[in-house]
């Protein structure tokens, strides 16, 4: 690293974007990974779509209990 930087032309926001949609990494162990693909093949769906549908079932599950 760099001692000093120079900031001097630097743009505040530049990339920053309001509404912007984060894709967020998630990362699961080989098994699980293994065992979500094998369930969406069988489904025919993609993995992600399968995840999303077993979180937001845990998510209503975890907000019914509160």
């Amino acid at each position: 690293m760099k001692c000093e930087y120079d900031f001097s032309q630097a743009v505040r926001g530049k990339f920053f974007r309001k509404h912007a949609d984060l894709h967020l990494p998630i990362y699961v162990d080989s098994a699980t990974r293994r065992g979500l693909e094998r369930i969406a093949k069988r489904n025919g769906k993609p993995v992600a779509e399968l995840v999303n549908q077993l979180l937001k079932k845990d998510v209503e599950l975890l907000e019914s209990l509160s």
